[in-house]
């Protein structure tokens, strides 16, 4: 151990004299160590699966660096016959994501009603932000594929380490969708995607909660199960905080696990030059690197990213005529401009420069500097004063994350024991609930839930359906103050039809299509207005109009009890509808 320890910290120290080296490393850190050749599974077991063969649920696995299928033969096809950069379980297995989307399949037999694939996608470090759009493209495709050829298909999307980022841009793809005027998506149903589950996210923002977007933060919504009960998220932001944003009408529905001291998810904040080196080394040839050392085609592979962040960052300062009076520091600068997905053209309004150089007198003579140019210069000791400020400011933490070894700390493997020890592997044996739950079994509990209500049919949100029906009944109310209606009380025959529904027994609250069954008795249906759907219900409908009752309203149940709260109904029994009350012009209740 201490002669590991030694060694690991010689390496280090050398990255802190040598950029390269470091660059290596803080690109490393996003990703998971290579993988040994793919484990493919017998190819006649596993056959060629079509988009055809429909399941009410189908999960995406993700894995991380080199994790992926590769055999062409065994490619998932299309309804045409097209081959989808996708494998079915069976063609292909990963040791890192398997345990949480092979979780349904045993409450599915031989896989009926449920699916779990892996996406393919280059899955190195050839060009990190190249491999990880391609990624998040592909897992999309193969996403409207299936949805295409079965419309009710539901997903679930899962990713570690290199495939967590791609799980997060699919999803936030995904979510940020605008619903166009005719109901249709410009990739695919939001509703379709029941959970996604991001394993060492490295877009994760600072302090971010497990569960974004959640009403609950110990939870996903709809799943009743707490994670980690009484714990705070864990401290710091992803490694790649460029990468991050919100999930859009995925929220509640996305679980984002980070352990402490997995620096791909945990970084602290105020460590500038491994953000720099990090956004560099996403986009040079890392597995080149890594493979060769420093030669004169790596080197040059490296000169010409660095090369292009010095060019685009004096661009960027030349464009700004205030920057020696701004506050922003040259640090700051190539930062922003090293990010992969800094565009020049939209970064900031760009001013005639190079006409001030180009210009000439009358003489021919070259033009003098701008007057306003020149007066520049005198906030030239003020700005070194805050480059060095700003640099030690943003740098606080540099040298503590540099000698604690972040690779180490990361992705420790200890060969000889087969021990993966790094932090980026603790989801699958750390003890979340102190009953030894690790977060790949509370992850894969989570889907066996979504696989068994997709199987069951999705079911109706309770406050959606309150919310259609009451805005239904203000509408109908409000025509009925227009409408005379007779005031003598009548007997409601066995079996009234309304505008929208059918009653068949005026003791039992009629049934809406899709609304769960209460959880006494599965077969039971249930009115969206009922007391346990959130929202009053008026018991004693008129036959073409219900409207919703008033506090000086009483409902008389079955039991003989009473209540004059129309936010509330006490019964212990079924109500007794036989008799329509007179014109009610009440308000609805809000939704």
């Amino acid at each position: 151990m201490a002669l590991r320890k030694s060694l690991s910290r010689r390496r280090i120290l050398a990255g802190v004299f040598a950029p390269t080296a470091l660059g290596v490393v803080a690109a490393a850190a996003i990703v998971l160590p290579q993988q040994d050749a793919p484990t493919v599974a017998d190819p006649y077991l596993a056959g060629l699966a079509k988009t055809t063969e429909c399941h009410d649920m189908v999960s995406l696995g993700i894995g991380g660096r080199g994790d992926i299928p590769r055999d062409e033969s065994k490619m998932l096809v299309d309804e045409k016959g097209n081959r989808l950069p996708a494998a079915q379980q069976g063609a292909y297995r990963s040791h890192w994501v398997e345990p949480v989307i092979s979780a349904p399949l045993e409450n599915h037999e031989a896989g009926n009603g449920y699916a779990a694939i892996y996406i393919e996608y280059p899955a190195d470090l050839a060009s990190y932000e190249n491999a990880v759009n391609q990624g998040a493209e592909n897992t999309i495709e193969v996403m409207k594929a299936i949805r295409r050829s079965c419309p009710n298909t539901q997903f679930a999307i899962v990713g570690f380490s290199e495939g967590a980022d791609v799980a997060r841009r699919a999803a936030m793809q995904i979510g940020a969708q605008e619903q166009g005027e005719d109901g249709s998506w410009d990739i695919i149903d939001p509703d379709s995607v029941s959970g996604v589950v991001i394993l060492s996210d490295a877009g994760r923002e600072a302090g971010e909660g497990f569960f974004p977007g959640a009403e609950n933060g110990a939870n996903p919504d709809g799943f009743d199960r707490p994670y980690q009960p009484g714990s705070d998220p864990v401290p710091g932001r992803g490694v790649l905080p460029d990468t991050n944003g919100g999930f859009g009408h995925l929220a509640g529905k996305v679980a984002s696990f980070c352990s402490e001291g997995d620096f791909t998810c945990s970084a602290p904040e105020n460590i500038a030059l491994i953000e720099l080196l990090a956004n560099v080394g996403r986009q040079v040839n890392g597995d080149a690197l890594e493979r060769e050392g420093l030669t004169p085609a790596t080197g040059a592979d490296l000169a010409q990213v660095v090369g292009r962040v010095a060019l685009l960052a004096l661009a960027d300062i030349s464009a700004n005529p205030d920057w020696m009076r701004s506050d922003e520091t040259f640090l700051e600068v190539l930062i922003k401009v090293s990010d992969p997905s800094y565009d020049p053209a939209t970064a900031r309004p760009t001013t005639s420069v190079a006409a001030d150089a180009d210009a000439t007198g009358e003489d021919g003579a070259e033009a003098p500097i701008p007057a306003e140019r020149l007066s520049n210069l005198a906030y030239l000791p003020e700005k070194i004063v805050k480059e060095v400020v700003g640099f030690i400011r943003s740098n606080q933490n540099t040298l503590a994350v540099v000698l604690a070894d972040p690779y180490d700390q990361t992705f420790g493997y200890d060969r000889e024991n087969d021990d993966h020890y790094g932090h980026h592997f603790d989801y699958w044996d750390d003890d979340i609930d102190g009953k030894g739950t690790s977060t790949v079994e509370y992850a894969a509990a989570w889907l066996e839930h979504l696989a068994r209500e997709a199987k069951e049919g999705k079911k109706v949100d309770p406050k959606k359906v309150d919310q259609t029906a009451v805005l239904m009944i203000a509408e109908e109310t409000a025509k009925a103050e227009t409408t005379e209606v007779s005031t003598t009380p009548e007997t409601l025959p066995s079996s009234t039809v309304t505008d929208d529904a059918t009653v068949a027994d005026s003791s039992v609250p009629a049934p809406v299509d899709g609304a769960p069954a209460p959880a006494g008795d599965p077969a039971a249906p249930v009115d969206p207005l009922a007391p346990d759907a959130g929202a009053p219900v008026a018991t004693t409908p008129v036959t073409t109009t219900a409207p919703v009752p008033t506090p000086s309203e009483t409902t008389t149940p079955a039991t003989g009890e009473t209540t004059t709260d129309a936010g509330s109904t006490t019964s212990s029994g079924t109500p007794t509808t036989t008799v329509a009350p007179t014109t009610t012009t009440s308000q609805a209740p809000a939704a």
